[in-house]
């Protein structure tokens, strides 16, 4: 049997401590021309969206562009969440994509 690690590789980007419903956690710092390449590779579903998209966090039930995002490192793993997260805890799984219609 193999036992396999599983972590994410931490972001090339310096962090800052923040504190988060979860504790104390590391935010990294990145910057604006790298928030897509980021996104891309965070986003945990097929249909990755624009930075301009508009999102509602569920938890918080309030609107966001999706460039707006943030990023922590918890344990060992980079964690995508909405700009509300250090309110309260919602992470990527918690947006809702806004449509046009409504």
């Amino acid at each position: 049997m193999i036992k396999k690690n599983f972590y994410d590789e931490r972001l090339p980007f310096l962090t800052k401590l923040v504190r988060a419903p979860v504790g104390i956690v590391e935010e990294y710092i990145i910057p604006y021309d790298k928030k897509e390449e980021v996104l891309k590779k965070l986003f945990p579903f097929v249909s990755v969206p624009s930075l301009e998209d508009e999102m509602t966090d569920i938890h918080e039930d309030k609107k966001f562009k999706v460039k707006d995002f943030c990023v922590t490192r918890e344990g060992k793993s980079n964690v995508l969440a909405s700009p509300y997260y250090f309110i309260s805890g919602g992470t990527v799984i918690d947006w809702w994509l806004e449509d046009s219609e409504d």
